[in-house]
């Protein structure tokens, strides 16, 4: 059995293209593996947060999880500050990362675009804590959509770094990129990935919005002046909400093209917003239930961080010792 494990930040906001990425193949991967799925809040003071909003956050994202089809008897549901262990490795890898490496993050640069001196050493440095989060349970596999392979190639220069220099300490973890639904990107500008900070609230559909809202977003997606539903990369409006149409009705793409032959725009995306729904509606009311108990979510994740807290101290213990400040 592989260790796999993947996060997500808190946010009030999980999209469907967080659900297809990375919440859907931990759900799979849990019956055949050994899987750790934790919620990044340190992650997510990288920018500023209301501390109340972070609170209720927390407790959205384990909800929504649960909702989702996460076992806690067969997944490690864990929050990530809990294990005090993470932020001690990020410490000791911060010293064998290079400047230049976090430097070159994609991620960064874009977030921190206009920013100057203003930008926190906290989102410079995330990608190293990212790291820590994976090498700290012997992960094998890392589920995660496109825009974070990056940060995984660094996470496997760094361990494949400490390795050579102090000896075999961390697993090299492979990355796992879904073929199809790895990338859904927004509605509203299919050239950029779907995003909970985006400015319009246009871009994503919220795992919690109703009918209405994704009936609305759907019809007002952007698409293109083509006359046919025929799926075509260059056609990057039509061929993500093909993609959406697929993953939510588990249909082929052929077959939903020969479905829509004759039919346009406006009969495509009405009944695509009314699957989108359907697939929805059972998750909302399983999360909208467990929102209203709070006390067994908070349960959940306290017994997630013990049983987090044994495994990662063992794995300090021996990164303590190779690098010589455990007496």
């Amino acid at each position: 059995m592989a260790n796999v494990l993947t996060a997500l930040q808190p946010s009030g906001v999980l999209h469907i293209g967080n659900y297809f990425g990375a919440i859907e193949p931990m759900v799979q991967l849990q019956e055949t593996n050994t899987n750790r799925l934790f919620i990044v809040d340190y992650h997510a003071i990288t920018v500023p947060q209301d501390p109340a909003e972070l609170r209720k956050n927390i407790l959205f994202a384990t909800a929504i999880y649960l909702a989702a089809g996460i076992d806690p008897k067969k997944t490690l549901l864990f929050q990530q500050s809990r294990v005090s262990q993470h932020t001690e490795l990020a410490w000791v890898l911060n010293c064998t990362t290079h400047m230049g490496e976090l430097e070159r993050m994609t991620q960064f640069k874009d977030k921190s675009r206009g920013k100057g001196e203003a930008v926190t050493v906290g989102l410079f440095d995330y990608p190293v804590l990212m790291a820590a989060d994976i090498l700290l349970y012997d992960t094998h596999v890392v589920p995660v959509g496109e825009d974070q392979k990056q940060h995984l190639e660094l996470a496997r220069d760094v361990a494949e770094r400490f390795n050579n220099r102090f000896g075999e300490t961390f697993v090299v973890p492979e990355v796992k990129i879904r073929e199809q639904g790895a990338r859904i990107m927004g509605l509203d500008n299919p050239e950029n990935k779907m995003s909970k900070s985006a400015a319009s609230e246009k871009n994503y559909i919220s795992l919690m919005d109703d009918e209405a809202t994704v009936l609305k977003k759907c019809k007002s997606a952007v698409t293109d002046s083509g006359t046919t539903i025929a799926y075509d990369e260059a056609r990057k409006g039509l061929a993500n909400l093909l993609t959406i149409y697929s993953l939510v009705t588990g249909k082929e793409i052929k077959e939903i093209e020969k479905a829509y032959e004759g039919k346009g725009y406006g009969d495509f995306k009405t009944e695509l917003a009314g699957h989108v729904s359907a697939f929805l509606k059972p998750i909302q009311a399983k999360a909208t239930a467990l929102l209203n108990d709070e006390t067994h979510l908070i349960k959940i994740l306290d017994e997630g961080a013990t049983k987090a807290q044994e495994l990662a101290e063992k794995k300090m213990q021996r990164v303590r010792s190779v690098i010589g400040v455990q007496l």
